[in-house]
C-alpha cells in the first residue's frame, strides 16, 4: 500500500498542537471538524494499554465548539436536542443527541451551559454551526451562532488525576464527572471539565489562549514524566469496549436516539419543544425497527472501513457491524452493530464474512465493560 499525506489547507486545518505531536512520533491523522485529529502513536494495543494504566495527552481540537449567545440562547439549545435541559445548571456539561424534525441524529454532542445567556456545543463530526443558524433563523431568534477559537487538550487516564493536581491544586480532583471550572495556569484562567471519549478518567481542558495552551502542553509532558506520560488519541479498542458511540460511524442521520440506546435522553412526555418531538413519540408508540447492540466475533482481527453485513444462521440477513477491533480483554473481535428486529436478542448466534472467511459470533448488551 503507497504512503500519503493529507494536505494541510483551510479546509483541513492543523491545530495548535499539530508541531508538538509532529514531534513526538504521531503516525497517522484523520479529519474531524474539518481539522486534523491524530489517529495514531505506535500501535492501538500498545496505546490501549498505556491508557488503562498511566496518563496520556491528547491533542482533541478537531472537537470543535459552537457558541449559541443571546437573549434566545436556551431556547434555540432546546429546539435542537431532545433531551429536557429546562433544569440544567450552569457549570455543568449535559451529553445531548441533536435531531432533525424526523428524529435523525444530526450529532451527539456535549453541551456545556456558561450562562443562562450563552452555551457551548462540543461537537462530534458533523456541521452543528449551519444546523443551528437554519433554526435560529427560521424561528427569527435573537442569537449570535459562531465557532470560538478553542482547542481542546483531553487529560486521560489513571494517572491524569495526580497530574493535573499538580497543576492545578487539589481542587481539580474534587470537581464531579461532568461539572466544569476555571483554573489559573501562569496567570490564565482555562475552562477545565472532568470529562472525556475514554472511561479511564479525566479531564478536558478548554483552552482559549493559544499561547498559554502551548506552554500547559508542554508543562503536562514535564510534570508528568513520573507518570509515565505519553502523546495519545481516542483508543479504538477501548472506546469499544466501553460503548462510546462514534458519530459517522455508529451512528448518523439515518438513525434515532431511540435505536441508539438513548431512551433517557429522549424526553418526549416533558413539557419543552424541541425539533422532532411529534416523530420521536411516534416512533416510541410503533417501537423501533432496528437497534445498536454490542456483537463477539470468534476472530482475533478485523478492519472495518465500512458496514459489514451480518448474518443468522439461516443466512439471512439480520444487520451491519459498523465498527470492530480485537480486544485483549475478551480475547476475540467485538464490535457495535446496528441489528434488525427481533435480531437484537443476547441469545442471538450471528455469522459475519471478513475477508471470504465466515466467523461465528454472538449479540451482547452494550457496554461491554
Amino acid at each position: 500500500m503507497s504512503n500519503f499525506v493529507i494536505a494541510k489547507s483551510r479546509r483541513v486545518r492543523s491545530t495548535p498542537y499539530t508541531s508538538r505531536i509532529e514531534m513526538q512520533g504521531v503516525t497517522s491523522y484523520t479529519v474531524y471538524n474539518h481539522m486534523l485529529l491524530p489517529a495514531s502513536f505506535g500501535t492501538v494495543e500498545e496505546n490501549y494499554f498505556h491508557l488503562k494504566e498511566h496518563v496520556q495527552v491528547w491533542d482533541v481540537a478537531g472537537e470543535r465548539q459552537v457558541e449559541i449567545k443571546g437573549k434566545d440562547a436556551a431556547e434555540l439549545v432546546q429546539m435542537i436536542t431532545c433531551r429536557d435541559l429546562s433544569k440544567s445548571k450552569v457549570g455543568r456539561c449535559y451529553y445531548c443527541p441533536i435531531i432533525d424534525d424526523k428524529g435523525g441524529l444530526i450529532n451527539d454532542p456535549v453541551i456545556l451551559k456558561l450562562a443562562e445567556d450563552r452555551w457551548w456545543i462540543s461537537i462530534a463530526d458533523s456541521d452543528v454551526k449551519l444546523f443551528a443558524k437554519g433554526i435560529a433563523i427560521g424561528k427569527n431568534f435573537q442569537v449570535e451562532i459562531f465557532e470560538p477559537d478553542v482547542n481542546i487538550l483531553a487529560i486521560q487516564g489513571p494517572k491524569s488525576f495526580k497530574l493535573m493536581e499538580e497543576i492545578f491544586g487539589k481542587e481539580i480532583s474534587d470537581m464531579k464527572f461532568f461539572g466544569f471550572d476555571y483554573f489559573e495556569f501562569e496567570g490564565v484562567k482555562h475552562l477545565i471539565a472532568r470529562s472525556g471519549w475514554s472511561k479511564q478518567g479525566g479531564y478536558e481542558i478548554y483552552v482559549e489562549d493559544r499561547k498559554s495552551g502551548l506552554a500547559l502542553y508542554d508543562k503536562l509532558f514535564e510534570v508528568g514524566k513520573k507518570y509515565d506520560v505519553k502523546p495519545g488519541c481516542p483508543n479504538l479498542i477501548e472506546r469499544l469496549e466501553s460503548g462510546l458511540l462514534s458519530y459517522g460511524n455508529d451512528i448518523d442521520i439515518d438513525d434515532n436516539p431511540l435505536e441508539c440506546g438513548f431512551d433517557k435522553l429522549v424526553n418526549t412526555d416533558s413539557e419543552v419543544e424541541f425539533l422532532g418531538k411529534e416523530a420521536l413519540k411516534k416512533i416510541k408508540s410503533e417501537g423501533i425497527k432496528k437497534k445498536l447492540m454490542g456483537v463477539k466475533i470468534d476472530t482475533n482481527a478485523i478492519s472495518v472501513t465500512k458496514s459489514i453485513s451480518i448474518f443468522d444462521e439461516n443466512n439471512n440477513e439480520i444487520g451491519e457491524l459498523r465498527s470492530g477491533g480485537y480486544s485483549p480483554h475478551f480475547k476475540k473481535v467485538i464490535g457495535i452493530a446496528m441489528l434488525k428486529k427481533p435480531y437484537w436478542e443476547t441469545s442471538q448466534n450471528i455469522k459475519i464474512s471478513i475477508n471470504n472467511k465466515i466467523f461465528n459470533g454472538k449479540v451482547c448488551d452494550l457496554p461491554f465493560i
